[in-house]
């Protein structure tokens, strides 16, 4: 049998078993080199997997060599079960990792990626329970994470696609067009800028409690019940204060005009 000018059995003799007996025991970089070689095959096949994606067929190679050796300096073979047993998994996860980074359409640190997809999971279960999009108070409280990092998170998780401007879109009558064609568009809401701001103007002279009820009813949307509970007086109460202030403004808007 060849032996090697130290009188050592050389590495490409040995079965894997005493190849990762050398390597762990010794430190035997022969013995790993051996064991990497051995195994890129399966490597390899397991980056075959993934050739269908957007991703060159050599980065993946790459990719699933660098998960080989990651599973030759980490197997165990006290443990009892195959290489190729850990191998695998080994193999795959370090290419999950590469698309999941890979494929944010702008750069994203590992961290906020995985805040971004555990929002996304909680969305998707909350919304199997109830039938609808959970708000961020929910996502916050089933996650225990606050709001603000529940909004970081959703804000995150639109940056894992992107679309160019110039994506060509057909309309309705098959004329063609881009998507940069739909962007922008006169907004209505401008004509209203003036009137918003003369009967901000007016409402400042309105008492407190009155402002309160006008921003109850008109900013959060309440109705004359829900705010006769919050603010601690009849809802015929605030039924009577609605229309007084209402009255004011128009009588202060018209005077000021």
């Amino acid at each position: 049998m060849a032996t090697t000018s130290s009188g050592r059995e050389p590495a490409a003799a040995l079965g894997s078993a005493e190849l990762f007996e050398r390597w762990q025991a010794e430190g035997d970089r022969e013995a790993r080199d051996e064991l990497i070689s051995r195994f890129l095959p399966l490597a390899r096949k397991l980056a075959r997997r993934y050739a269908q994606s957007s991703e060159p067929y050599e980065d993946l190679v790459q990719v699933a060599s660098l998960g080989l050796v990651k599973a030759v300096e980490r197997f165990d073979p006290s443990r009892g079960f195959a290489f190729s047993s850990f191998a695998v998994p080994t193999i795959v996860g370090e290419l999950k990792r590469y698309f999941r980074d890979t494929s944010w359409a702008v750069h994203v640190d590992r961290g906020a990626q995985e805040r971004a997809r555990r929002i996304t999971d909680a969305q998707q279960t909350l919304s199997g329970r109830s039938g609808r999009i959970p708000t961020v108070a929910e996502l916050a409280q089933y996650l225990e994470l606050s709001q603000e990092e529940v909004l970081d998170g959703l804000q995150t998780a639109e940056a894992y696609g992107a679309m160019s401007l110039d994506a060509p879109m057909t309309s309705e009558d098959d004329e063609e067009s881009s998507r940069m064609d739909t962007i922008g568009a006169e907004d209505e809401r401008l004509l209203l800028i003036h009137d918003q701001a003369t009967i901000f103007t007016a409402a400042r002279a309105l008492p407190a409690h009155e402002r309160e009820i006008l921003y109850l009813r008109f900013g959060e949307d309440l109705t004359q019940s829900e705010i006769a509970e919050r603010v601690g007086v009849s809802q015929m109460q605030v039924s009577r204060l609605l229309r007084r202030s209402l009255q004011r403004l128009r009588d202060l808007t018209d005077a000021e005009d």
